[in-house]
């Protein structure tokens, strides 16, 4: 399913104090893609993920996600929105600490009609034998396989992640990566990541590069490197 952003807006405080964190951004994301927004701390890229899943709301401009358009949505509508469409990664986990592995991402699995199957995804995540342990027990890595699994669980169309790797060492980051470039393949999810490191956007099938809440460079990558790959 194709993402479409229209002209987004999104001013920040108020009065002489109003600062524009997104002057128009105007872009689109085909079906399947890895998309890597790309850009220095400030340039506003974690405003437009936030905007993408409905988490913060545009000044003007809309987000059209098949039948989907964020202008004008109730709260009901966005929950809805965000529910039937996205699955969210972040930097931090963000898991239930009383929760085993395997509970943590059936939480989500609730949340669809048409879940992905539990144990061929903790298969998939590298999981199976962690399944029963709980969040403390599990390294760094583990626990971002873990909040991967609960926001893909629900089979979403887009998997948004914010700096996915910023909390993570230089082994475990590409670990990750390397994950995020398996579901990509086996699920067919677009993927959108956040991130200020530009060898990471190698791996991506398109890079859109933003500055000063502006994207100053949307390419299809022509020469896509493997994320066991990557250095930096």
């Amino acid at each position: 399913m194709k993402l479409i952003i229209n002209d987004i807006h999104k001013f920040y405080g108020e009065k002489e104090s109003r600062t524009e964190v997104l002057k128009g951004i105007d872009c689109e994301v085909e079906d399947g893609e890895i998309c890597v927004l790309l850009g220095p701390s400030g340039s506003g890229k974690s405003t437009l993920l936030n905007i993408i899943g409905g988490l913060e709301s545009a000044d003007s401009g809309c987000i059209d996600i098949g039948e989907f358009c964020t202008d004008n949505m109730s709260e009901k509508e966005l929950s809805n929105y965000r529910r039937n469409n996205l699955g969210f990664v972040f930097q931090f986990y963000n898991l239930i600490p009383n929760l085993t592995i395997k509970e943590n991402i059936e939480v989500c699995a609730y949340l669809s009609d048409e879940p992905l199957d539990i144990d061929e995804l903790l298969e998939t995540l590298g999981l199976t034998e962690h399944k029963d342990k709980f969040p403390n027990q599990l390294s760094g890595g583990q626990q971002q396989r873990c909040a991967i699994g609960r926001a893909l669980v629900k089979n979403p169309q887009i998997l948004l992640c914010d700096e996915p790797t910023g909390a993570l060492d230089y082994t475990t980051s590409k670990d990750i990566l390397q994950l995020i470039e398996k579901i990509n393949q086996k699920y067919h999810n677009t993927i959108i990541i956040v991130t200020h490191n530009q060898a990471i956007s190698m791996m991506a099938d398109r890079i859109l590069k933003l500055r000063d809440g502006k994207i100053i460079s949307n390419k299809i990558n022509e020469s896509k490197v493997a994320a066991n790959e990557l250095e930096w």
